[in-house]
């Protein structure tokens, strides 16, 4: 029981730091920026300035 809650423990604290880094270095955006500009080359559509 009390090795259970412990692995419970760390996987939640170490999701809770994943997605704190994810949030605070804004690594969502960046990577639509990136999919987002890579989809333009990929269909040859014209330029637009899109700032995120």
């Amino acid at each position: 029981m009390k090795k259970t809650v412990k692995k419970v423990g760390k996987i939640l604290l170490a999701s809770t730091g994943v997605l704190f880094v994810i949030y605070f270095w804004n690594l969502d955006q960046k990577l639509m920026e990136w999919a987002y500009r890579r989809m333009n080359q990929i269909f040859d559509r014209k330029k637009q300035d899109i700032q995120f």
